[in-house]
C-alpha cells in the first residue's frame, strides 16, 4: 500500500482531498498540519519521512496572507520557500514524488492571453516571489516532481472569497468589488480530484502544470454569480483596483492555460460557474 503525505492538512485544498479519499482503501493518506509537522524545520521533516516511508507528498502547506506577507517576508520565505525545499530534500532521500501547489501570483499579470507553463515568471509581491522561490527550490532538488499552479481557490472549507461574500451578504445590502483584475475562480474540490487522478495514474511526465477551472472572470463577476446562485439580494458596484488600496500589488491578468494538464491526464475541466454552484450547494445556500 502506498503512503501519501498531505501537508497543510487543515487548509481548504487538503480538506477537499480528505473528503475525496475518506473511503479509499488502496492508499494510506496521512494529513498533517503545522502543529503535527512543521515543514520549516528540516530535522522534523526528515524524521517524519523516515518513520512513515512516504511514496507521495502533496504540499498544500503555504503562507497565503498576500498583504501581510509584505511585512512578514521572513515568515513567507520560511513556509513557501524553505518549507518546500525541506520537503523536496526529504522526498529525494525517500525516493518519494512531490506534488507542490503553487500560484498564478508568480506572474506579473501584464499579458492579455492565458499564461503558459513556459512563460517567464515575474512576481510583483512578496507572496508571489516566495512561491516562485519555492518552485525553484523544488525543481533544483528533484527530478520527480509536479508543480501545479492554480488561481483564485475557494471551497466550502476554510476562509476564502466565496465564504466571505456569503457572510457579507447577510450583513450588507451593497458592496464595492474590483472588476479590473481578471483570472479564473477555481474550486478546490476540482483541483483535489486532478491531484488524485495524477497520483492514481502513476504519471511520470514530471514538471510544471497549470490548473484552474475553465473560463475567465473578474472579482466583480465572481461576486455577482455568488449572489445570483445563492439568492442573496446584494447590489454590487464595480470599482477599479486603484479605488481599493492594498499592501500587495495583484496581477491584473492571471488566466492560466490548462492545455498541458488536459492533454496529459485526458480530462475535461468544469466551467467555473458550474463548480461554484457545487460549492454553494454544499454550503446550503443554493437559491431554490
Amino acid at each position: 500500500m502506498k503512503t501519501v503525505l498531505v501537508t497543510g492538512g487543515k487548509g481548504q485544498l487538503a480538506l477537499c482531498m480528505k473528503d475525496a479519499t475518506n473511503s479509499l482503501k488502496e492508499y494510506n493518506f496521512i494529513y498533517v498540519d503545522y502543529d503535527e509537522l512543521d515543514i520549516t524545520k528540516k530535522p522534523e521533516v526528515d524524521a517524519f519521512f523516515l518513520e512513515n516511508r512516504i511514496d507521495y507528498c502533496i504540499n498544500c502547506a503555504a503562507y497565503t496572507a498576500v498583504d501581510k506577507a509584505e511585512k512578514e517576508e521572513v515568515t513567507a520565505k520560511l513556509v513557501n520557500e524553505i518549507g518546500a525545499k525541506n520537503l523536496a530534500e526529504a522526498c529525494k532521500k525517500s525516493h518519494a514524488i512531490l506534488v507542490h501547489i503553487s500560484t498564478d501570483f508568480v506572474f506579473d499579470g501584464k499579458k492579455n492571453t492565458p499564461y503558459l507553463e513556459t512563460d517567464e515568471a515575474n512576481p510583483i509581491s512578496v507572496y508571489g516571489l516566495s512561491k516562485l522561490k519555492g518552485e525553484i527550490a523544488v525543481s533544483s532538488v528533484l527530478e520527480q516532481y509536479f508543480i501545479i499552479r492554480t488561481s483564485w481557490l475557494y471551497s466550502e472549507h476554510g476562509n476564502n472569497f466565496l465564504k466571505t461574500m456569503l457572510k457579507l451578504a447577510e450583513e450588507k445590502d451593497e458592496l464595492n468589488i474590483i472588476y479590473d483584475q481578471i483570472g479564473t475562480p477555481t474550486y478546490a474540490g476540482d483541483l483535489a480530484d486532478v491531484i488524485l487522478k495524477l497520483i492514481f495514474s502513476d504519471m511520470t511526465s514530471y514538471g510544471t502544470y497549470h490548473f484552474s477551472n475553465e473560463g475567465v472572470a473578474g472579482w466583480y463577476d465572481f461576486s455577482k454569480n455568488i449572489f445570483d446562485i445563492s439568492g442573496f439580494k446584494v447590489t454590487v458596484n464595480p470599482i477599479k483596483t486603484e479605488a481599493y488600496k492594498t499592501d500587495a500589488e495583484r496581477p491584473k491578468y492571471s488566466v492560466l492555460d490548462k492545455t498541458k494538464i488536459k492533454e496529459m491526464l485526458k480530462i475535461e475541466i468544469p466551467y467555473w460557474r458550474e463548480s461554484l454552484k457545487t460549492a454553494i450547494i454544499k454550503l446550503g445556500h443554493l437559491n431554490n
